[in-house]
C-alpha cells in the first residue's frame, strides 16, 4: 500500500494533465485520481512484477470500438516510465492495417468487403511479427514500423513512422480484436446484421476473416505474454462511444479538407464488419484475458479481475 501511494504521488500530475488533454467541454472524466488508485497503478505493479529484463514483457490490451485503450494504454505507459523507470514503447495494431492500394487488391481477390480496414486479414501480419522478434533479438538495432493515419485511411509516409532506438522493457500492443480468437463454422452460418446478410451471402467473407484468427494471427498472438481486456456491456453501448470518438476526431482534423471523416451512417456500417468479432469476444475473452476492466456504461472502470 505505502508504494502504490508513493507511486501515486509521483505519478498523478502527468496521468491527471494526459487525461485532460482527452476531455472534451460536453465530456468529462469521473473521479480521475479514483481510477488511478483502485485501477491502473495496480496493473503497473503486476506487469512490473512479470517483467523480465532479458527480453520486453509484451501486454496485449484489448476491448471493444471507444472502449478507452488509447487513453488507458497511454496512462499505463506514464505510470510504467515515470515510477518504475521502465522504457515502454506502445503501439495499435491499427497502425499495421495494409495499405490501401494492398486491400484494394484483397477485395478484388477475395471479397470487395476487405477495402474496408479493421478485421483479420487487413493488416500486415509478416511486419508485426517481424517487430516482434526483432524486438526479443539479442542483437537489437533500431527498428521503424508503420504509423497509421485513420483520416486518409493509409499509411503515414516513412519519415513518420516510429522509430524505436533502444529495446523497450515493455511493449503495450492493444487493438479491438488483439488476442481474438476464432469461432466454429456452424456459428459462423448465421448472419448477424444487415450488412453480413446483404454483402457476404455466400460466407466468403466471414470464412476467410475467421480463418484468418485461426491461422496467422492465433501465431502471432501467441507472442503476447499477457492480455488486459476492456468489457463493455453490449455492442449498442460500443456504437455511441465510437460515434463520440468519429466526432472529437472530426474537431481535431475538420480543417484539412482531404480527410476521411465518418458520417453517422458510415460509422454504423463501418462498426456492423466489428459485431460478429467483438460479440464473440464479450462473451470468450474474459475466460482467456489475464485481467478485465468491467466497463459501466458511463465509460468508468466499474470492476477489476484478475485471472492470472
Amino acid at each position: 500500500m505505502k508504494f502504490a501511494a508513493e507511486c501515486f504521488e509521483k505519478v498523478k500530475k502527468d496521468c491527471i494533465k494526459f487525461i485532460k488533454s482527452q476531455e472534451t467541454s460536453k465530456e468529462k472524466f469521473i473521479n480521475k485520481e479514483g481510477m488511478l488508485k483502485a485501477f491502473l497503478i495496480p496493473i503497473c505493479f503486476w506487469i512490473t512484477k512479470k517483467a523480465n529484463n532479458k527480453k520486453p514483457y509484451i501486454v496485449g490490451l484489448a476491448g471493444g470500438q471507444g472502449t478507452g485503450k488509447t487513453t488507458i494504454s497511454s496512462i499505463l505507459k506514464i505510470i510504467l516510465e515515470k515510477y518504475f523507470k521502465l522504457k515502454v514503447f506502445k503501439v495499435s495494431i491499427d497502425d499495421f492495417y495494409k495499405t490501401r492500394k494492398e486491400r484494394f487488391r484483397l477485395s478484388k481477390k477475395i471479397h470487395h468487403m476487405f477495402m474496408t480496414r479493421g478485421v483479420p486479414g487487413t493488416h500486415d501480419i509478416k511486419i508485426m511479427l517481424d517487430f516482434f522478434k526483432q524486438a526479443k533479438s539479442k542483437n537489437f538495432r533500431k527498428i521503424k514500423i508503420p504509423n497509421f493515419n485513420k483520416a486518409i485511411d493509409d499509411r503515414f509516409p516513412k519519415k513518420n513512422w516510429y522509430n524505436i532506438k533502444q529495446r523497450p522493457d515493455v511493449i503495450i500492443f492493444e487493438g479491438w480484436c488483439v488476442g481474438a480468437r476464432s469461432e466454429s463454422n456452424k456459428t459462423l452460418k448465421r448472419a448477424i446484421n444487415s450488412l453480413e446478410k446483404v454483402n457476404d451471402q455466400k460466407l466468403i467473407w466471414r470464412k476467410y476473416v475467421n480463418n484468418q484468427l485461426k491461422n496467422s494471427y492465433k501465431t502471432l498472438y501467441s507472442q503476447l505474454n499477457c492480455l488486459i481486456y476492456l468489457k463493455a456491456k453490449n455492442f449498442s453501448l460500443l456504437q455511441k462511444w465510437r460515434l463520440k470518438q468519429e466526432k472529437k476526431l472530426w474537431l481535431k482534423t475538420r480543417k484539412k479538407s482531404n480527410h476521411k471523416i465518418m458520417s453517422k451512417g458510415d460509422v454504423i456500417n463501418f462498426m456492423q464488419t466489428y459485431q460478429r468479432i467483438t460479440q464473440n469476444m464479450f462473451k470468450y475473452a474474459p475466460k482467456y484475458s489475464s485481467i478485465i476492466l468491467n466497463l459501466n456504461s458511463n465509460h468508468q472502470i466499474k470492476t477489476i479481475k484478475y485471472n492470472k
